[in-house]
C-alpha cells in the first residue's frame, strides 16, 4: 500500500464493515463510520509506521478493490514467530470474485517471508461468511474467544490459526 491508496483502502474498509456487520455490530456504530475519519486515522498510522505491519492492496483497472494487513501477533503471550492477519477486506461488489483469495495468498507469502511459523486472526463469531472463507483457506478454530465491547454491546470474537512452519524432513 502506498500513501495515495489510503483513501481507497478506507472506502473498502468502511463499506466492508457497513455491508458485512449489520446485526453483528450495533447499527449506530456502523452508521457513524466515515471514509474521511478512517482515512485520517490510517494516515496517522502510516506516518508512524515502523514497518512491522505490511499493508497489501488488490487493484483492478487501477482501482483498489481489496486490502489486507499483516503484522506480528498482538497477543500478550505470543511467540515471536506468530504473525497476525490484522485485516482482510474485499470491496462489497467484489465478494466472491477471488479478490479475497488473492489477498490471502499474498498475505501468506508475506508471512513466510517474515519467518512467521503461525498466523492467527480474530473474526466476529457471527460472521459465518468470513469464517467459511478462512476455513477454506486452512485456518482452524483454536478454542480462544474474546468479547469486544462496541457502544455497550458485547460482540463475541473467535480466533483462528494456521500453521506456516515447514514440515520437519528426516531422511
Amino acid at each position: 500500500m502506498q500513501e495515495e491508496d489510503i483513501r481507497d483502502v478506507s472506502a473498502v474498509r468502511v463499506k466492508g464493515w457497513q455491508t458485512a456487520y449489520p446485526g453483528m455490530v450495533p447499527q449506530d456504530y456502523l452508521d457513524a463510520l466515515t471514509v474521511a475519519e478512517d482515512a485520517r486515522m490510517r494516515r496517522d498510522m502510516f506516518a508512524r509506521s515502523t514497518g512491522s505491519v505490511v499493508n497489501l492492496v488488490a487493484e483492478a483497472d487501477g482501482a483498489v478493490v481489496g486490502w489486507a494487513a499483516l503484522g506480528p501477533s498482538k497477543e500478550e503471550n505470543r511467540n515471536p514467530q506468530d504473525g497476525e492477519l490484522l485485516a482482510l477486506y474485499a470491496a462489497p461488489d467484489r465478494l466472491g470474485t477471488g479478490v479475497g483469495k488473492a489477498l490471502m495468498q499474498q498475505t501468506l507469502v508475506a508471512a513466510r517471508e517474515r519467518s512467521f511459523h503461525r498466523l492467527v486472526l480474530w473474526v466476529i463469531a457471527a460472521n459465518t461468511r468470513a469464517r467459511r472463507f478462512y476455513e477454506r483457506g486452512g485456518f482452524v478454530l483454536d478454542g480462544c474467544s474474546a468479547d469486544w465491547s462496541v457502544n455497550g454491546t458485547v460482540v463475541p470474537e473467535v480466533r483462528y490459526c494456521k500453521d506456516l512452519a515447514p514440515p520437519n524432513l528426516r531422511g
